[in-house]
């Protein structure tokens, strides 16, 4: 490696948000190491690949791009190259003996040693493997905790800085019986409430309007350390002052709280939207996932948070074809998803994953039979949020606005009478991609990333939202309460 310049760190991240925090948490180490980023793996010194684990898609996805870093090390001997996250803590042999081009195996518990490691390499070592699974006592401090620095505005990986993501628990204790998170991540545990509200106000002071809260099972957060429960911490942080909106992921629904429920008309700043994963509607399959809910107390907990927010947009996750599920129980998934009616979902097809024990599950479903019920589940769900999206036509809904969008135009030369597109969220987390009026230019536009704006909504897509902001509009502080518009 290069002494006489600046070194250069790049990170390819994959999988969820967490992996999207624990990546912002790399960055800010790399940072105060002196280093640099790059989205070019042929200028960097040092390449981080942070790593999923949740499928086996997934996990494929990891070691096709490992496999192509150490072609392009084959070329620039200098570049070292480290796989972090859940591959590596679950594959960290296999890792190292299919890829001699590896330097560092980092595990999910030891992020507060990059540095240490890093500087290791530089003085020579070769590899480090280091996937520690400490206990409580010994583990990293949760969050950023362990080092306290904020990603700089501008150089973090999430767009524009002006949604950001915090941890507030990590770990899990559910063992479903298809999940290998309690073996990749660990035990659950929650970080203190005012560490939490700290790191939120610095990030706010960086330039934050939105943070999303992020734990396995945040509805548990608290209860194992005596702490407040999440929705009293969803209290405190909107306390902040300059926070706009909170989100959360990911809720189970065995432990959605009836005070959790309240916290949605009682907490302002908390988005009309929640993520609760469903998995499947048929009560054996959820019995032999071991969720530890049925589809009756499900729908009742869905009936309870629509009572509170009518208007609430609920997203869910689906699991097809684990083993032992029949038609009939698929059906009664198909069931479900018409009587919930869903604003999105995430879905996949079962695959097994090592240490989760429905491996070792007899019932396997035909590879050709969990692909043809996927496709039909995510044909229902399209019908339903087509159905969903095209009653929003007409309406006038408040945008956090993220960026230029992805069909935006993004030169100051193009003709200034071109309308831009812009793109943002509303507080049911639909993309929204609005026209500003014509005449503003690129600059006007985006001056108005990080402000929540009246747009009103003129189509409606496949995935998203189409609209056009107000001639005399103008920024807003978006109350959630009903999606009223106030006046600036």
């Amino acid at each position: 490696m290069a002494e006489n310049r600046t070194r250069q760190a790049m990170i390819q991240t994959l999988g969820c948000q967490m992996n999207v925090y624990d990546s912002e948490r790399m960055i800010a180490m790399l940072l105060e190491m002196g280093y640099t980023l790059t989205d070019s793996p042929w200028k960097a010194d040092l390449v981080i690949v942070n790593t999923c684990a949740i499928r086996e898609k997934a996990e494929q996805k990891v070691f096709s791009s490992v496999g192509r870093l150490c072609g392009i090390k084959r070329r620039r001997p200098g570049m070292r190259i480290a796989v972090a996250g859940c591959v590596a803590q679950q594959q960290a042999q296999k890792i190292a003996d299919r890829f001699a081009g590896v330097n560092l195996i980092l595990g999910t518990r030891v992020i507060h040693r990059l540095p240490a490691h890093i500087r290791a390499l530089e003085n020579g070592e070769n590899r480090i493997v280091d996937v520690e699974m400490p206990d409580d006592r010994t583990a990293e401090p949760l969050g950023r905790d362990a080092e306290t620095a904020i990603v700089p505005h501008g150089q973090n990986i999430q767009s524009g800085g002006v949604s950001r993501y915090v941890t507030i628990m990590r770990g899990c204790d559910n063992f479903c019986a298809y999940c290998v998170v309690p073996y990749v991540r660990g035990r659950e545990a929650s970080r203190p409430p005012e560490r939490i509200v700290s790191e939120v106000k610095e990030l706010v002071a960086a330039g934050a309007r939105e943070v999303t809260l992020l734990g396995q099972n945040v509805n548990s957060y608290g209860k194992k350390e005596g702490l407040c429960s999440f929705a009293g911490l969803l209290e405190r942080v909107s306390k902040v002052e300059g926070l706009e909106r909170i989100r959360f992921v990911t809720s189970h629904p065995k432990d959605l709280s009836d005070e959790l429920v309240a916290a949605f008309g009682a907490v302002d700043k908390l988005c009309n939207h929640i993520h609760l994963p469903l998995q499947s509607g048929a009560n054996p399959v959820l019995k032999r996932m071991n969720r530890k809910y049925t589809r009756e107390s499900y729908m009742e907990r869905i009936e309870k948070l629509r009572s509170v927010r009518p208007d609430i947009a609920v997203t869910t996750d689906f699991i097809v074809g684990f083993p032992g599920e029949r038609r009939e129980d698929f059906e009664m998934t198909l069931d479900l998803l018409s009587k919930v009616e869903f604003d999105t979902l995430f879905a996949f097809a079962y695959s097994d994953r090592p240490q989760a024990p429905a491996r070792r599950f007899d019932g396997k479903v035909d590879p050709a039979e969990k692909h043809a019920r996927l496709r039909e589940l995510l044909d229902c769900q399209e019908q339903i949020t087509r159905r969903i999206y095209e009653r929003l036509v007409g309406r006038t809904m408040n945008v956090l606005v993220e960026g230029v969008s992805k069909h935006g135009r993004n030169t100051e030369g193009a003709d200034m009478q071109e309308p831009v597109e812009m793109s943002g969220r509303s507080p049911e987390n639909r993309i929204v991609n609005f026209e500003v009026p014509p005449g503003a230019g690129m600059q006007a536009s985006e001056a108005l990333i990080g402000k929540i704006i009246p747009v009103v909504i003129d189509r409606a897509c496949a995935n998203s939202l189409k609209g056009k902001m107000p001639a005399n509009g103008s920024a807003v502080r978006d109350t959630n309460k009903g999606g009223k518009i106030h006046a600036a």
